[in-house]
């Protein structure tokens, strides 16, 4: 009977141990769970849609060449005086005085030498003379028929310059060709550059962008588009800070941003950057970017 009772008591200690240790593991759970469950939304850049400039663009290729040019030939025992190549003078001031006349500035500009093939039994005596505008730069390029119909004379047109790597100038559309051309079946255009710090150098090889069908319309940054398969989503962000993942429809792409042709209002907020620790029905401590 003693030895039935002391089973008893140790079957019964051990239930006892198993319930501390269940009821006590729930409490220290539960306290942990409370205390770690809510973690601190995250900081996330938003942006909220707006209307922006939208083109398409034509690239081309053409060289730089200077606005007004004049060549005089001159035979180097006629100069008297040294020529100031390289420098702008203002017209009717004089580029060289010779023996037996004085040549002057037609307009104003820049001094430039060119010499005669070596080939040529010329170039051991006479030098030529250039005398450049370079403050304003055309350049004359072929445009493809197709797009024949989207050019229009004004149209903008973004230049750049090999000699500058990151630097962007401005042109324009200044003339077109009255028919196409049958044998390269293009329309010859006139692109115009403002260069009155003569920065773009005769003879420079200049990349264009022909910008037409200009819009505005809706547009997001596109590090806020999320694409899975041939569908394309973003993540909205709601009154109460929480993000909804919406599928959108896109158009073209400029300069960073994506043309939204449907799926978001103008107005709404979305998730900009960071995409990858985004999630539905996340809330989020936005930062307008």
């Amino acid at each position: 009977m003693k030895r039935s009772k002391k089973i008893i008591s140790i079957i019964t200690i051990f239930f006892l141990v198993i319930v501390i240790v269940i009821v006590a593991r729930t409490l220290i759970g539960n306290y942990f769970q409370k205390k770690f469950s809510k973690w601190p939304a995250p900081e996330t850049y938003i942006s909220i849609v707006n209307e922006i400039n939208f083109a398409n663009k034509i690239n081309t290729f053409g060289t730089a060449i200077p606005a007004q040019s004049k060549s005089y030939k001159v035979e180097k025992y006629e100069i008297l005086s040294p020529i100031n190549f390289n420098q702008r003078i203002k017209k009717d001031e004089i580029i060289a005085k010779l023996k037996n006349r004085v040549i002057t500035a037609p307009f104003d500009g820049v001094i430039s030498k060119r010499f005669f093939s070596e080939d040529l039994e010329v170039s051991t005596t006479s030098i030529l003379i250039n005398f450049e505008d370079p403050s304003i730069i055309y350049s004359d390029v072929n445009i493809p028929e197709i797009f024949a119909p989207f050019i229009k004379i004004g149209l903008p047109v973004d230049v750049k310059v090999s000699g500058y790597k990151d630097r962007i100038f401005f042109g324009k559309i200044d003339s077109l060709a009255s028919r196409i051309n049958q044998d390269t079946r293009s329309l010859e255009a006139r692109i115009i550059i403002e260069n009155l710090n003569f920065e773009i150098l005769p003879g420079s090889l200049l990349e264009f962008s022909i910008r037409y069908n200009l819009r505005k319309s809706l547009g997001i940054p596109d590090t806020a588009i999320l694409i899975e398969g041939d569908k394309s989503y973003v993540f909205k962000v709601n009154e109460e800070n929480k993000t909804i993942k919406s599928e959108i429809f896109i158009g073209d792409r400029l300069d960073g941003f994506i043309e939204i042709i449907k799926g978001i209002d103008s107005g709404e907020k979305i998730v900009s950057e960071g995409l990858k620790k985004i999630s539905p029905n996340l809330e989020i401590k936005p930062i307008i970017k």
